[in-house]
């Protein structure tokens, strides 16, 4: 298939997890890719290179500090100049530092703001006026449920992942006329590292409150991207679209 043949993407955070699965998703399509990576410079080097041999397709690994303001103008421009455009962006990288709020340093809820809603707004900002000027573009915004449902332990994440609702509906409205799309992805509990040291009986548990009784996959919300950032979305503005198993 090739839904996003001669397309451009930009993933943060696209060296492991669901990152990783959206960028080779994203080079299966047929789309350029260019990702960002904080410490695994040789897994992301590794990466580009499968991709690009696997798929035909340009694809290359930048690390970038998302959460910094100065370090998301410059890589916007590093990609610019490289690809000459930029069709998709996709806001992915995100950490965790959980705790209880009685608990919780200021380091932690600033580590997480910063990363995970702060990114948003840098790539954003740096990413628009390109865009406004090819009056063509989706943003594509990876939040969680945990933003709607709320989590013990988790008041930083879920308050980070929550002001990307907001965020992606006000940008949503303040582009949408110069063809600029703006969505978010909401996932729900997804295979990941972590989730495969789990036993079965904390699983188990796990699944008892999912009503499709299993995690989503990497690639499940990739394919949800696939669709946000293809020509199948191009009046679908402003929305939230869940992938997590009916969880919420």
């Amino acid at each position: 298939m090739s839904l996003l043949k001669g397309k451009t993407a930009l993933i943060t955070g696209g060296s492991r997890g669901i990152g990783a699965a959206i960028v080779s998703r994203y080079a299966e399509e047929g789309a350029d890719v260019a990702f960002t990576y904080l410490s695994s410079e040789e897994k992301a080097n590794a990466l580009a290179k499968e991709l690009a041999g696997k798929h035909g397709v340009k694809a290359m690994a930048y690390r970038s500090d998302a959460s910094d303001f100065a370090q998301a103008a410059e890589l916007v421009k590093a990609v610019l100049a490289e690809f000459g455009k930029i069709d998709i962006l996709v806001n992915n990288a995100g950490i965790t530092r959980d705790n209880l709020m009685l608990r919780m340093s200021e380091e932690q809820w600033d580590q997480v703001i910063n990363t995970n809603l702060k990114s948003v707004f840098n790539l954003t900002k740096h990413i628009a006026r390109p865009m406004l000027k090819a009056r063509a573009g989706s943003i594509i915004n990876i939040s969680s449920i945990v933003g709607i449902t709320g989590n013990a332990g988790q008041a930083n994440y879920a308050a980070s992942k929550a002001g990307i609702f907001g965020f992606t509906k006000s940008i949503a409205k303040e582009i949408g006329s110069r063809g600029i799309r703006c969505n978010a992805v909401a996932p729900g509990f997804i295979e990941t590292e972590m989730t495969e040291a789990l036993d079965e009986k904390t699983k188990e548990n796990y699944f008892s409150n999912i009503p499709m009784k299993r995690f989503g996959t990497g690639k499940e919300v990739a394919d949800a991207c696939v669709f946000l950032g293809s020509d199948l979305s191009t009046y679908v503005s402003g929305q939230t679209l869940s992938v997590c198993g009916a969880l919420s």
